[in-house]
């Protein structure tokens, strides 16, 4: 087997949140920690000396109401001061945090908080109590928000957990062994029922005692963050990045959906750091081209380096940083690996396709099937209350089976497929249908979402969604390549495309991993009709199974179907309502 790991030393690990939060307030007392806009739409900060004792009195206050060592709480909300103030106060107090969705419906929700044995939970507001099941046995509920009409009993302000608490000498856990479970996420599942992975606080900390010399993160750094703390990008990498360094977290209040008014916050907390995925730095990009004071805005001084997961950074758009001197950072895990496993050199030339070198204190090997395993301080207990899928996950010494395909080269880990997503045709021909979506997604910036299909027959198809929001205003500053123009509807960009696609796949080396039909559909993939997860990926299983009238037009049968769209064989464009 191959196998790679760092040559550089971790930091010293501190043993837990307990102690992390207590040496920050001493080091940091003075300094803001976190902001988030007021009522005026001005940003608003909290200091660490405050901060901590906030977290202090929602644990003692906890405590009083019967919460204990090993509980679990449920946390129903998105991101805001008090939710990471109570998510703290629970993981440092030797109980178990469980963040799920914000906009779960009520069955999902329902789902969930029954498998996370959870004793308690606490809700942003009237939303989420609207979404809350009949009979839940839970101790006690609490919300952030005043409910007008509580469709559950046992609903208290969360304010109670907040007020002074009656023991001022009362303390956290700080002699919490760093191999107890405090946080339980749930994971994206793109390919099926979500799992729920149980990380401890050596989990969360190994991370930033790895990546503290790599990312040189300071005080003087400023993050404007959106991700969902639900999900490990940002509620665990990018949100402990921050805190762990005493660096100020602007919370980015349209949460991710708004690029213009990404943008406008952009220029009020003008960030030195930035942790995104791909479609929101393409929507931002295109507002920084529509004037010189945008573009300096966009590309400020102080900004010393963005983040890309989730998928890669079109080449194009990687690009434009680097001419400016802003390095583009990408990196690859899971929540299951806490979840940084790599990281790309920010001193490199970013090379498509690989995601870097193992963090320190991480090993990386490749299966014989090709299968990256994963040894190190980052690697969950396992998932709980799921025994069939902990069997599965780990190998007999010991390392995780990530279910990534992939290679290890000289300059790092290249990622190939899910090891899930590759399929066989017909003939018995293996396709990774990956390699044609990467190459469809980068030809052009008008594809939103490419997925690849064929199992079982006799040629790959191809179901392209474009971005609606940017054919209903074509940007011409955006046509670089000879011979293209702006498309301004799906008719347009069907004949616009279609040279593009043929070069996409010729660029695919096996004849048979080649589409012979693409389907541009005029509708969007979305959280709502679970096209997307919560995390914003694709979530392959689900499109295949919307839209598969759409594959069964493209195999040869005459089935009826509600979008607008152009099945184009790549030589021959013809539409089909």
């Amino acid at each position: 087997m191959q196998e790679i790991r760092s040559d550089i030393t971790p930091g010293q690990l501190i043993p837990n949140l307990a102690v992390m939060l207590k040496q920050n307030a001493v080091r940091f007392a003075d300094r803001d920690v976190f902001f988030e806009k007021d009522e005026l739409g001005e940003y608003r900060g909290i200091k660490w000396a405050e901060f901590y004792n906030n977290i202090l009195n929602i644990a003692a206050n906890l405590k009083s109401a019967g919460f204990q060592k090993g509980e679990k709480v449920v946390l129903f909300s998105r991101n805001c001061l008090r939710m990471l103030e109570a998510e703290l106060a629970i993981m440092s107090s030797g109980g178990i945090a469980v963040p799920i969705f914000a906009n779960f419906k009520k069955e999902t929700a329902g789902l969930l908080i029954k498998h996370s044995e959870s004793a308690y939970l606490i809700i942003a507001g009237q939303a989420q109590s609207e979404q809350l099941e009949d009979g839940l046995k839970l101790k006690r509920i609490w919300s952030f928000d005043e409910i007008s009409h509580p469709r559950v009993s046992n609903i208290h302000a969360f304010s109670e957990l907040v007020q002074q608490r009656k023991e001022e000498s009362f303390n956290l856990e700080n002699e919490t062994p760093p191999d107890t479970v405090c946080l339980n996420m749930y994971t994206s599942g793109t390919m099926g029922i979500p799992k729920c992975v149980q990380l401890t606080h050596r989990n969360i900390l190994s991370q930033q005692a790895a990546i503290e010399k790599i990312l040189n993160i300071t005080v003087e750094d400023r993050f404007l963050a959106y991700l969902p703390w639900h999900h490990s990008f940002g509620g665990i990498f990018e949100l402990f990045s921050a805190l762990y360094n005493g660096a100020p977290f602007y919370l980015e209040s349209s949460y991710g959906k708004d690029a213009v008014q990404i943008f406008e916050n952009w220029k009020k907390v003008r960030p030195t750091v930035f942790f995104s995925v791909p479609k929101v730095y393409q929507a931002l990009f295109e507002l920084a081209m529509e004037s010189s004071e945008a573009e300096q805005v966009f590309f400020n001084s102080g900004l010393r380096f963005v983040f890309t997961a989730a998928a890669a950074l079109p080449e194009k758009l990687s690009n434009e940083f680097e001419k400016r001197n802003i390095p583009v950072i990408e990196g690859w895990g899971l929540t299951e690996t806490s979840p940084c496993c790599t990281l790309t050199d920010p001193r490199l030339k970013r090379v498509p396709g690989l995601v870097g070198k193992p963090i320190p204190g991480v090993s990386i090997r490749i299966a014989e099937d090709d299968e990256i395993q994963v040894l190190g301080p980052n690697v969950m207990m396992g998932y709980f209350n799921n025994t069939e899928a902990n069997e599965q996950a780990f190998t007999s010494d010991g390392w995780y089976r990530t279910g990534d395909v992939g290679e290890i080269t000289a300059d790092g880990l290249r990622l190939i497929a899910r090891k899930d997503r590759i399929f066989k045709l017909s003939n018995g021909e293996k396709v990774i249908p990956t390699d044609l979506e990467k190459a469809i997604e980068y030809c052009c910036h008008y594809v939103q979402y490419v997925v690849v299909a064929g199992s079982g027959e006799e040629y790959p198809v191809a179901l392209v969604f474009p971005n609606t929001k940017l054919l209903e205003k074509p940007d011409y500053q955006l046509s670089p390549e000879e011979g293209c123009f702006c498309p301004r509807s799906l008719d347009e960009l069907t004949r616009c495309l279609h040279g593009c696609l043929l070069k996409a796949n010729n660029s695919i080396g096996q004849k048979f991993s080649k589409a012979r039909f693409v389907a541009l559909i005029h509708d969007e993939l979305s959280l709502e009709n679970n096209t997307l997860t919560p995390s914003m990926k694709v979530a392959p299983k689900n499109v295949l199974e919307r839209y598969k009238a759409h594959l069964k037009n493209m195999y040869g049968d005459n089935v009826p179907v509600t979008e607008e769209v152009y099945v184009i064989e790549l030589d021959n464009p013809k539409r089909q309502m």
